[in-house]
């Protein structure tokens, strides 16, 4: 069904040209939209109802790029018709599409004073106001702090320098970060962030621990991985060698006949658990080294040794091959 519409130019309505910048639209609607603000205007109550609401729409649509594109394409529509580009009757059913060209009330459900946020924003009244008057919580803030590997298990106390909005810059927090962090381990600081609006609760500080790597220790979870050098006499014959632990030294016993690879575990010399309690284990694994130069008297042992012997380590294979 086709209706008859007004084509209305909203460019003329808040005062601005048609090449005017979305900030030049802004500022022209906030100043008419307080001079026609049916709660700060003591003039005809409909009438300047009327114009406010006016005012409104045309900010409606040139605020919105796609919206103003779609209207000013109509305006081109209406100048090649006549002069002037406005005040000129119109077919809704030429047009179409979602709300159709009715004085672009369709867009978005037509003006509605209460679903501006601006300019009740303006006045400090309305669903606007609201928003801005609700208790918020503040921003999370977080943080990096790098530690050596000593300090991840042990624990450590830290200074941090903390850009806070409410304080104007920095400042300065002291968090204790627990023993047993490790690499990457986040850890939260409840109420330590941003301050909360209008009486809200502040947000969190987040400490993400960056941990230096330690030149014979190694991490996984709670436990402490060590390789071993252990000699070649020592796996054959056995022997008990001192090794270190992140508490100090321990004896660790190698059995006779000990192999490469072979991992014995020391329980409770792990790191401290982060978030639970008691501690990991260490992880010794034996790497056998095998001499690289040997003596004639030596290798002439080692002769007499292995034809002394009837170890086949390849048995295995010649059995399926």
């Amino acid at each position: 069904m086709s209706a008859s519409r007004t084509y209305k130019d909203y460019y003329a309505v808040l005062g601005v040209g048609r090449n005017a910048t979305k900030k030049e639209i802004k500022d022209a609607y906030r100043k008419l939209a307080r001079k026609y603000h049916p709660d700060t205007n003591k003039g005809s109550k409909a009438e300047t109802e009327e114009k406010f609401k006016e005012v409104s729409e045309a900010y409606e649509v040139l605020k919105d790029p796609k919206k103003r594109k779609e209207y000013d394409e109509m305006g081109s529509f209406f100048n090649a018709r006549g002069p002037g580009g406005h005040n000129y009757s119109y077919d809704t059913g030429n047009f179409g599409g979602a709300g159709g060209f009715n004085d672009f009330s369709g867009f978005g459900g037509g003006f509605q004073a209460g679903n501006i946020g601006d300019i009740f924003d303006i006045f400090g009244g309305g669903a606007g106001a609201q928003r801005a008057n609700m208790r918020a919580k503040g921003g999370d803030i977080t943080y990096n702090a790098h530690l050596s590997f000593d300090e991840a298990l042990k624990g450590k106390t830290v200074q941090l320098l903390i850009n806070r909005e409410e304080k104007g810059g920095p400042s300065t927090e002291t968090v204790k970060i627990p023993a047993g962090a490790a690499d990457g381990s986040k850890i939260k600081f409840k109420g330590k962030g941003q301050a909360g609006q209008n009486g809200g609760p502040p947000g969190d500080l987040y400490i993400i621990t960056k941990v230096a790597p330690h030149p014979f220790f190694k991490r996984n979870g709670g436990d402490i991985l060590l390789d071993v050098p252990v000699t070649f006499v020592e796996a054959v014959l056995g022997a008990s060698i001192e090794i270190p632990t992140v508490d100090g030294t321990v004896s660790l016993k190698i059995p006779i006949g000990t192999q490469d690879g072979q991992v014995f575990r020391l329980r409770g010399k792990g790191s401290p658990k982060l978030k639970a309690s008691g501690r990991g284990d260490m992880l010794a694994t034996v790497k056998i080294e095998v001499p690289k130069e040997l003596t004639a008297d030596e290798k002439e042992l080692l002769i007499r040794f292995a034809s002394s012997r009837k170890d086949d380590p390849r048995q295995a294979f010649r059995k399926q091959f």
